[in-house]
């Protein structure tokens, strides 16, 4: 699906990649140039994200394998706060917080996610200047969520064998059902 901003600049809306896709199970790829590509990447990644609706969404995702993220943790302000992250990289964290996540690439499944209370992000931004993010609570989560994606780590990952387990029982069952997950209730990470 494709739509057209103000400057009729057509974005795509991309389709998002779920559990189990062998692109979630990769490390995804530096980006060394920091072109037009990557920059329409991104915007079509923003699109992607707000029609889901999510929070944050990471290029495996959407089938590149390239270390770019995008995150808008604001609901009340959609892009004022907007993020595009090209190599982003955890450089400090600390404490511990309790979070439950979703991700637009498990189906119709929430849990609970250890995770550090905050973090300091170096990344680069789609004009090429090195910047520094620190995050707490919500944006800290979304921050640690997106860049797992990049090394090919799913919330799953961090969840019990019993609770991964019973997740892929539940996809199996929804399979043979052939049946949609319903609509997400709230914006997922």
């Amino acid at each position: 699906m494709s739509i057209r901003s103000a400057c009729y600049e057509t974005l795509v809306i991309r389709r998002i990649y779920t559990y189990p896709a062998s692109i979630l199970k990769e490390v995804a790829g530096d980006v060394t140039d920091i072109d037009g590509a990557v920059a329409k990447a991104l915007d079509d990644m923003v699109e992607t994200m707000y029609a889901a609706p999510g929070v944050g969404l990471a290029a495996p995702q959407i089938g590149l394998s390239q270390r770019v993220i995008v995150l808008d943790v604001d609901h009340e302000n959609q892009g004022k706060h907007l993020l595009k992250l090209v190599n982003p990289v955890i450089v400090e964290s600390e404490g511990e917080i309790l979070w439950e996540e979703g991700c637009l690439s498990v189906r119709d499944y929430q849990a609970e996610v250890q995770r550090a209370e905050r973090v300091l992000v170096k990344a680069w931004t789609v004009d090429q200047k090195e910047i520094e993010i620190e995050g707490t609570g919500l944006l800290a989560v979304a921050l640690q969520h997106e860049i797992d994606h990049l090394d090919g780590i799913l919330f799953l990952d961090h969840l019990s064998r019993l609770k991964r387990d019973l997740y892929r029982r539940k996809l199996k069952k929804m399979e043979r059902e052939d049946r949609e997950a319903p609509p997400p209730r709230r914006a997922m990470i």
